[in-house]
Order: structure tokens, then sequence, then C-alpha cells
């Protein structure tokens, strides 16, 4: 256990925020009044904000224990993100991470493995773990090659003969900066223009997807973010470090967004409630697999309707 406290402060979330373009209601420290029943009593920091602090903290534990060297001798170019959200962080609160000691197996093939845990007050409010290997570990088997040319199509659009959503962003050194800052990382890691430095975070064009989904929702369902906000339950996320490496100022990215049919197989752990499954990819401009990411939402207000009834 991490045995120094780290605290997200509002700028943080601003920060953060901001950078991904995120406008969750959830985040603001004005709007978070106007969501109906909303149980947190204030602005809530962002998950994948907790995810890039995660990957800091990992990326500080894998130089301490020169475990780079295995991840690039051995073509372990995929980072792999599973996180389950079990409460809100808010700011100004101590929050104390624990990262287990890495786990190398080799069957069926070559993978370190971390197990990480951060608590508040004495209550777990995040799990999860991340894994290095030669595959993606989520959504590996999605063929996106017969998707027409992204870049021919409209922003926020649906990509025809599918059911993806369109949601083009432009990669930004300026923001990349302010969302590590916002994440309590360190970004003269990353970047540093006297010493030529330029390499973008994983979790950073992933964060992207937030506001992809939340252009989907407004473009497509016309979705009331005050009368019926959703709230994420967890983060599978696949990055091919290599294609991030190709990343530069400017460059585009397409984020593809699919939701899936809602199903009685997946529902929120030991209750009724269906998960909003939402399927996302990050495509370079040469239609690259940056990143893959199975997102998972419950309706706000579903959530405590289950919680309410349990409690009585």
């Amino acid at each position: 256990m991490n045995t120094q406290p780290f605290i997200f402060n509002q700028i943080h979330i601003e920060a953060a925020r901001n950078a991904s373009d995120d406008f969750n209601l959830f985040h603001d420290k004005h709007k978070w009044l106007q969501i109906m029943h909303n149980p947190f009593k204030g602005p809530i920091v962002l998950g994948f904000q907790l995810n890039a602090m995660i990957e800091y903290q990992l990326y500080l534990y894998r130089t301490a224990h020169y475990e780079n060297r295995i991840i690039s001798e051995n073509g372990l170019r995929f980072s792999n993100y599973q996180i389950t959200f079990v409460n809100a962080v808010r700011p100004d609160r101590e929050l104390y991470l624990d990262i287990k000691k890495t786990i190398i197996k080799t069957i069926p093939e070559l993978t370190l493995s971390n197990r990480i845990t951060i608590k508040s007050d004495n209550k777990t409010v995040l799990l999860g773990s991340k894994k290095e290997t030669q595959r993606p570990l989520f959504l590996a088997d999605t063929d996106l090659s017969s998707l027409p040319d992204l870049n021919s199509l409209p922003n926020c659009s649906t990509v025809p003969g599918s059911h993806y959503f369109l949601k083009r962003k432009y990669i930004n050194n300026g923001n990349a900066k302010n969302f590590l800052s916002g994440s309590l990382a360190e970004q003269s890691d990353y970047f540093d223009e006297i010493d030529g430095l330029a390499e973008y975070p994983e979790i950073f064009p992933c964060s992207l997807t937030s506001g992809a989904l939340l252009n989907k929702a407004q473009v497509e369902d016309r979705h009331d973010f005050k009368r019926n906000p959703m709230v994420y339950t967890s983060h599978s996320i696949s990055v091919n470090r290599e294609y991030l490496r190709l990343l530069k100022n400017n460059d585009k990215l397409h984020i593809l967004v699919n939701q899936l049919p809602e199903s009685t197989s997946r529902t929120l752990n030991n209750t009724g409630i269906m998960l909003r499954v939402y399927d996302c990819f990050g495509l370079l401009e040469d239609a690259k697999i940056l990143f893959r990411a199975r997102l998972c939402l419950v309706p706000l207000e579903e959530l405590l309707n289950n919680l309410g009834t349990r409690n009585k």
C-alpha cells in the first residue's frame, strides 16, 4: 500500500475534463446540482482520470523494478486495464493506491500482471488489474477492415453499413499535458521540448471516448443528462503501445462507439440492473487500431433504486 495519500482537488478535475472534452455534469463544479437525485453531493473525479493515475504509478513501479526490459525484449506491446468502479471519488479526499507485486506467467503466453486497489476512508473505491501482453485481451476478435474510409465521413455520424457512431478528434500535446497534470502524473516524464521528448500516455487517447459517448447520446438519443445520468461501472481497455509511439501533435483519431443490445446475461453484480455496454475503438488515420475498450454504465436512478430496496 502506498503510504503517501493522493488527493485530487477540483482544479485537477477541471484540467482533466477540459483536456478530454468530457462535459458530463457529474464533474462540473456548478452543474452537478442540476443532476436529479445526485447522491454524491458535489463533483466527482473522472473514471479515466483514475485510470491515468494508475498508469503513471505503474510506470514508476515498472521503472523501479526494471520490468520495462522484459516488456521490450518479449514484444509485450499491449497494455491492458481491467477496472471496476466500486464507488465515486470526491475531491479533497485522501486516496491510497495499492499495487501488488508483479506476477509473471508464461502459460499460455508471457504476461506481466499487477492487481490494483484504491481505498478512501478505509473503503474500497476501485478494484482492477493491469497486464502486459503480446496480444490484446479485450475485443481482440473484432474485425473493422470492412468499414469505409473514416476520413471521408462526417464527424458525429453513423458509419454506413454498421452500428458504429463516429467521433473525430485531433490529438494535442497541450491537452495531453493538462490531462497528465490533472491525473497527478508528472508531465515532464512524457513531454520535454528541450530534450525532444514527446511520448503520449496510454490512457489519454482512451479518455476521449467519454466525450464520444456523450456526443452519441446527444445526437442519436437526445439523452437528458440531468434527468437520466449514467455512471461507469467498469472499463476494460487494451492499448497498442507500438501505435501509441506513432502519435504526434495534431494527429487525427477516429473514435468508434457501438452500443450492444441490453441482455439479461450482462447485469450489474448481485442486482437485476442490466448494464449499458459500449464497445469502443480508437483508430489512427491509416486505420490502425490504437485502443480497444469495453465500457459498462448503468443509469444512476436504477442504481439508487436498487440500493434503496436492498437497504430496507
